[in-house]
């Protein structure tokens, strides 16, 4: 690895260590501040911010990868996601924002949930928090495991002499920096992190194609109709209905994601939603666009060149050292870095949240002062973030894999619950107890039984299509028995 490449690496670091030193003199002192930066987000830091939260390190590994393997067919992924964030931003956006300041000033989504069913105040709470600090622990890893596989691909000359492998020194050094300046700096550190990483991540997802395609060795992007992959380019080679529907149904998760939907409720008002609507939706269609092109045109490079790829998901890291000056490429990894760091800082906060607000302070200590409780979030960022270090240590870890597996069951598990909660008035506290629970029990049933990978003698059905459609049955007809209960009683 050139001097170069790491000069412009170490000036990545110092940036998102200076904004958590910001954040921390601006907004980290009291339980507000430090976990929704005092709702005054601007509609374009809410919108980069929920957008890099949300495509972590799958934007820039997962998904080439995926294109890169199989062709066009693994777009049909993004299609689905870009839906269902165009839909989040519509219906949860603006009804998030002001239910969640009306009712009791809720800092965090189990808060909310149980201001909003107070009968099932604590057991709401309780599940919740469990939830999402099992998920999010198994989310974090992944982006755990993309900033190893960063280090192992790109610096393994640099860290032969280390008594620690590569990718496990990857994993510690992205752990490092994402903990500092999450735990000094709190929400408004990570959602100015975000912003920038968000503008860096588009550049990069710009650029590589481009080059890829129209620079040396790329033959100007013809090459990519000459993969020697039956249909590559081709959107429905191979896809059977089962699969259409576990591609398109990720789209389904983005309702039940507390990293990504929190960032509605730091927004300065409802009113600022349209905006911060438009920014993420084009912010995001020009990433997914840059990422398949990244898969398709690397796979074409590659076959054209003769080169050798032994993992289709570090393509990206693999172009970056091939074609572009050290400068540049420390910029393309400080983009997958950005990818990374911004989701995993996003899922340590809003665990952190969850531990003190709905475990802590429910039932240690009520009245803990704003400092302590602060401390406490702190001290919960560094608890989760050891956790997930554990699940990334595996080296055969996948990016994707451990994404979908945690999306699905946030998806699942929050997804009807969000949406049936802003929007329909008779839903009550039983029938989200038991759209939680169900949602969560049915997912994790299905990745343990191996349905996602193979159902009734077929292809695997994703996870979160059955734990979606569950969850909500249940919220519906537990909440109309209990809605009649109530009645007759």
């Amino acid at each position: 690895m050139k001097t170069g490449t790491l000069v412009a690496l170490a000036l990545y670091f110092i940036l998102m260590l200076a904004i958590g030193l910001y954040a921390w003199r601006k907004s980290a002192q009291s339980s507000e501040g430090y976990l929704l930066a005092g709702r005054g987000l601007s509609p374009s830091v809410a919108a980069l911010s929920a957008g890099a939260s949300d495509m972590s390190g799958w934007l820039l590994l997962g998904l080439p990868g995926a294109l890169y393997a199989a062709g066009l067919v693994e777009a049909w992924i993004g299609i689905g996601l870009f839906v269902g964030a165009l839909v989040n931003w519509i219906v949860v956006a603006p009804r998030l924002r002001e239910q969640t300041e009306r009712l009791g000033n809720a800092l965090t989504i189990p808060e909310w949930l149980a201001n909003r069913f107070p009968d099932k105040a604590i057991t709401l709470r309780v599940i919740c928090a469990a939830i999402i600090v099992v998920f999010f622990a198994v989310y974090t890893a992944a982006g755990m495991v993309a900033g190893g596989k960063l280090f192992e691909t790109s610096f393994a000359a640099l860290f032969d002499n280390t008594e620690i492998s590569d990718y496990m020194l990857g994993i510690l050094v992205t752990a490092g920096v994402v903990l500092i300046y999450t735990m000094i700096g709190g929400f408004l550190a990570v959602s100015l992190t975000d912003f920038v990483q968000g503008l860096i991540m588009v550049t990069a997802l710009v650029v590589m194609p481009v080059v890829v395609m129209f620079g040396p060795g790329g033959s100007a992007g013809g090459s990519i109709a000459q993969v020697p992959v039956d249909g590559f380019l081709s959107l429905t080679e191979g896809l059977t209905f089962i699969g259409f529907l576990s591609a398109v149904t990720w789209g389904l998760g983005y309702f039940g994601q507390p990293h990504i939907i929190v960032r509605f409720m730091a927004l300065r008002s409802v009113a600022d939603v349209p905006k911060a609507r438009n920014i993420g939706m084009v912010w995001m269609g020009v990433c997914l666009i840059g990422a398949i092109g990244v898969g398709l045109a690397g796979r074409a490079y590659v076959e054209r060149n003769g080169l050798a790829v032994e993992d289709p998901e570090t393509i990206f890291i693999v172009l970056a050292d091939l074609l572009f000056h050290p400068l540049v490429t420390g910029f393309l990894l400080a983009a997958l870095l950005a990818a990374v760091m911004s989701t995993i800082s996003s899922q340590l906060l809003v665990a952190s949240s969850s531990l003190t607000e709905d475990i802590y302070r429910l039932f240690f200590r009520k009245d803990c002062s704003e400092k302590e409780a602060v401390n406490v979030s702190r001290l919960s960022v560094l608890l989760v973030a050891i956790a997930a270090i554990a699940i990334a240590a595996d080296p055969d870890s996948q990016v994707l894999g451990l994404v979908a597996n945690a999306w699905a069951g946030f998806g699942a598990a929050f997804g009807p619950l969000v949406v049936l909660a802003l929007t329909w008035d008779r839903m009550t506290g039983a029938g989200a107890v038991a759209g939680l629970v169900t949602g969560a029990a049915v997912v994790g049933l299905w990745i343990a039984l191996g349905w996602n990978a193979s159902f009734m003698g077929g292809p695997g059905v994703y996870e979160i299509i059955p734990g979606f459609v569950a969850s909500w049955i249940a919220i519906v007809a537990v909440s109309r028995m209990t809605a009649r209960a109530s009645t007759s009683g």
